[in-house]
């Protein structure tokens, strides 16, 4: 566990994305099978402990801590896995005499039954450092959160490929030296359903020891395709409009449906099976192959708002009413796979010839993502200010109609334009301290605008936006004006005369009977911090309805049929 741990903590405290790669490329190096692959499955997501529970492991802490001194801390701390790492008094008479080793834990936790774990728990952290405390617990709950996507690990892993390998000497005494093909993180995406921790199998290839392991399983995900944003001012002057073809950038969530061999499998952008969550889609596919698109609620010919598929989404199943409420489908504009052929090396243009014929019998649960028709890049650009598909699409995809679908985010046959975010100014009203690396910061933001009353109510929260330094500069202004403590959230003073203004940008707004105001917002985050506005001029609950009521009714922004 120690190598492990000084992992951990080395990423959790390094900023920079190429010196996290080194450091996990130089852990899957020099540490042994089975505990790289083990590490590596934890980086990616791919390890669940069902019987290791943040309730256990604070009853564990609780029966040798005093319960009221525990909560104390981890309000001041913040984080479970840091707060009982240095909190947990060992005990030093029945300390077992060695460290566990990574793949031990991992390898117990996954047969042991839910009775067993806390003692396992207790006898590890007796045996272990607080460094090393904090990596297993971060293990077993799965928030490792250091940082490191699971795109980034596979990249790490990919990197330790050495350039030559070398073989047994020849007959006549010389050694024999094989270089070795570079691997690309997209080698590895298009094996890795196919593979199953610890990865033997894996770093065997990637050390040049075995052949690549067949990626060839039915079901399988492919690598997706990602575009990259447009720079108005350089790209639109040097690309031809009649190489691209335009589409609208769906307001949903991107999927892959596939189905072969009997294997029907829905996936995310990242790899990750939503099927159970989706049955009526599934069911409702009869293709063979693997099709790109985008998963949305499909409502009277039309693609719902993002709020609409917000019913449905991070649930492990669904009824049948949700499903009759919300029904979903998916807005094809790709497919990879048919009949057994991979297609993502043909153009563009020939995938979609293709893509037409096996959507137009796709049924209630498949459509065809319809092309925009345009001439120049100002018309294209009108369109963008005002959809016809309004509150359903974020934006336009533009693709090169000779573009193969190539793995990753190769920079010119795909872009994103994005419509410009909504704007409002709203007030600071709670804070609450963040986790890892920003457990000592408050730094997760709820803000609120005016109601007639002339009182704050909760719009949203934000806890992205802003640099290091403003950071720095917000957790200060938070702990300089609290006026009251609930535990890790603080309330700071937000009056007419006194308060924060921060300008929040957010993608959308939905009706919501969760939240008081009766609104949630999509994806808020800090823009800007008005240290030069006044409280009394920030926005107000009106104004957050109106700017909703014309997001749905009016300027454009009522979702319609689709349409090229």
């Amino acid at each position: 566990m120690r190598a492990f741990a000084e992992l951990l903590d080395r990423l959790s405290l390094t900023g920079s994305r190429n010196a996290k790669l080194v450091l996990l490329r130089d852990y899957l190096r020099a540490t042994p099978d089975p505990d790289r692959g083990w590490a590596l499955a934890s980086l990616t997501g791919e390890l669940v402990f069902d019987a290791a529970k943040p309730a256990m492991i604070r009853k564990a802490v609780e029966a040798r801590v005093d319960p009221v001194l525990f909560g104390w801390s981890y309000d001041y701390v913040g984080d479970l896995a840091e707060t009982v790492a240095l909190i947990w008094p060992a005990d030093r008479d029945h300390r077992p005499n060695r460290e566990p080793e990574l793949g031990e834990v991992v390898e117990a936790l996954r047969t042991a039954g839910r009775g067993e774990v806390r003692g396992l728990l207790e006898g590890w952290l007796d045996a272990l450092e607080p460094k090393a405390r904090w990596a297993l617990l971060k293990l077993m709950t799965g928030g490792l959160r250091v940082g490191l996507s699971a795109r980034l690990a596979k990249t790490a892993a990919a990197m330790m490929r050495p350039a030559a390998v070398s073989e047994p000497p020849d007959p006549d005494g010389g050694e024999v030296v094989t270089a070795l093909e570079p691997v690309d993180v997209s080698d590895i995406e298009e094996i890795w359903h196919a593979l199953t921790p610890p990865y033997a199998d894996l770093f065997a290839w990637l050390e040049g020891r075995a052949e690549r392991p067949s990626g060839d399983a039915p079901g399988r995900f492919r690598p997706v395709m990602l575009a990259v944003a447009i720079d108005e001012a350089v790209d639109f002057e040097r690309l031809d409009p009649a190489d691209y073809a335009a589409e609208w950038k769906w307001d949903g969530i991107r999927v892959q449906a596939v189905r072969e061999d009997g294997v029907e499998k829905l996936y995310s952008r990242t790899g990750d099976e939503i099927s159970g969550a989706f049955p009526d889609v599934m069911a409702g596919l009869t293709f063979e192959g693997a099709i790109d698109g985008e998963l949305v609620v499909w409502r009277d010919g039309m693609v719902a708002p993002f709020g609409d598929l917000q019913q449905r989404l991070n649930r492990k199943a669904v009824d049948a009413k949700t499903m009759a409420a919300h029904p979903a489908a998916i807005v094809a504009y790709d497919i990879l796979a048919r009949d057994g052929d991979d297609l993502r090396g043909l153009a563009l243009a020939e995938r979609r010839a293709r893509l037409e014929a096996v959507t137009a019998n796709g049924g209630d649960r498949l459509h065809l993502s319809p092309i925009v028709s345009y001439s120049t890049w100002e018309e294209l650009g009108r369109l963008r200010a005002d959809p016809p598909v309004g509150a359903a699409a974020e934006g336009l995809m533009l693709k090169r109609w000779d573009s193969p679908y190539l793995a990753g985010r190769p920079k010119g046959p795909w872009f994103k334009w994005k419509r410009d975010p909504h704007v409002i100014d709203a007030v600071l009203m709670y804070a609450q301290r963040g986790h890892g690396k920003r457990s000592s910061f408050y730094s997760d933001y709820t803000f609120g605008v005016w109601t007639e009353e002339g009182v704050l109510t909760p719009v949203g929260k934000a806890y992205f936006g802003f640099t290091d330094e403003e950071l720095k500069q917000l957790d200060k202004f938070v702990r300089d004006h609290t006026i009251e403590r609930f535990g890790p959230v603080r309330s700071v003073r937000a009056d007419r005369d006194f308060g924060l203004v921060l300008e929040v940008a957010f993608e959308g707004l939905q009706r919501s009977t969760r939240h008081k105001s009766g609104v949630a917002m999509r994806f808020p985050r800090v823009s800007r911090i008005r240290w030069d506005k006044p409280a009394r001029e920030a926005n107000t609950l009106d104004d957050v309805m109106d700017l909703l009521d014309a997001i749905e009714s009016g300027g454009g922004r009522v979702a319609k049929p689709l349409q090229a």
